[in-house]
């Protein structure tokens, strides 16, 4: 497979500020990445750089054969860019598609995003989740080798974000290549072939899903509740050898020490004849290792300062 993209020491400054530091990574041909972090992190600043719409400090990008910043027209023709919010009514859609000289026919965009039934609607009188489907319509109607999606699924419910992510697995089995950004880990979790984490401006974690749990592998998440009883925790909870956090009764445990700490809590609820509530126990996901990362690093900055 082709390299859609390239970026090699991508710094972007504002004043002493470093919004993008040091960023180097591939994507290739008919990939989804997701690049995933906080807000501030640098991903809006990164997009846009690839999208050709903002101009790098420092670095080399190449995107579909095409520095950005020197792309023009040709270039953008080539994208398709789903905004956070347009605006734009249904039925400007096929309107929007001749600014492309290569476009999907509207009513087949339209169908695709599930919209048929408010084609003729205006964009007011449609709710959260189908606004965003018609912003998805005009990152579709021209046809694009490569896909910008910036919060693709905000508003939507559970079923529509589903049939989103269908649509996304689409596109990529007709070759085209996606870059998701997102703030529902399970929606990276699941389109993604290859995750970026960005924290200050900088990669902190890059891999695949199962990659990226791999290196926490050895931690493990034991949750259950506990029932009101009239003794402290504290015996329970010193015992721990694991990271504990929690609200009220509700107890989580992350821990590389799984055997020794369920043995603990187990044997103290049996020596008080009481249920660990819905207990479980299981290896960590993509959004446990997404806090624990940007946790750890806002660490290190704090310690840096």
């Amino acid at each position: 497979m082709s390299t859609a993209i390239e970026v090699r020491g991508l710094i972007k400054t504002y004043g002493p500020t470093r919004a993008v530091d040091d960023v180097s990574f591939d994507v290739t041909e008919g990939e989804v990445i997701a690049i995933l972090g906080p807000n501030g992190a640098g991903k809006s600043t990164t997009i846009e750089i690839l999208e050709g719409h903002r101009q790098r400090t420092a670095g080399e990008v190449t995107v579909l054969g095409v520095d950005p910043a020197e792309g023009g027209r040709a270039y953008r023709d080539r994208l398709g860019i789903v905004l956070q919010s347009s605006g734009i009514d249904p039925e400007v859609i096929e309107m929007y598609g001749a600014a492309y000289s290569k476009r999907r026919p509207a009513a087949e965009v339209i169908e695709l995003v599930d919209l048929s039934g408010q084609a003729d609607d205006r964009i007011v009188s449609l709710s959260g989740g189908q606004q965003r489907r018609v912003d998805l319509a005009l990152g579709l109607i021209g046809d694009p080798e490569l896909i910008f999606l910036d919060e693709p699924t905000t508003g939507f419910d559970p079923a529509a974000r589903r049939r989103s992510w269908e649509l996304v697995e689409n596109l990529t089995s007709l070759g085209r290549t996606v870059v998701l950004t997102t703030h529902y880990l399970d929606e990276a979790e699941y389109l993604a072939d290859r995750v970026i984490i960005l924290v200050g401006g900088r990669i902190v974690a890059e891999g695949t899903p199962a990659e990226l749990r791999a290196d926490k592998a050895r931690a493990i998440r034991i949750s259950f509740s506990l029932p009101l009883i009239n003794e402290p925790l504290t015996g329970l909870l010193e015992g721990v050898r694991g990271e504990i956090t929690g609200r009220g009764q509700a107890i989580e445990i992350l821990t590389t020490t799984p055997t020794a700490d369920l043995a603990h809590l187990t044997g103290w609820a049996v020596g008080r004849g009481v249920e660990l509530e819905g207990l479980t126990v299981a290896s960590p996901g993509l959004e446990d290792v997404y806090l624990h990362l940007v946790g750890e690093s806002a660490d290190a900055e704090g310690g840096e300062r």
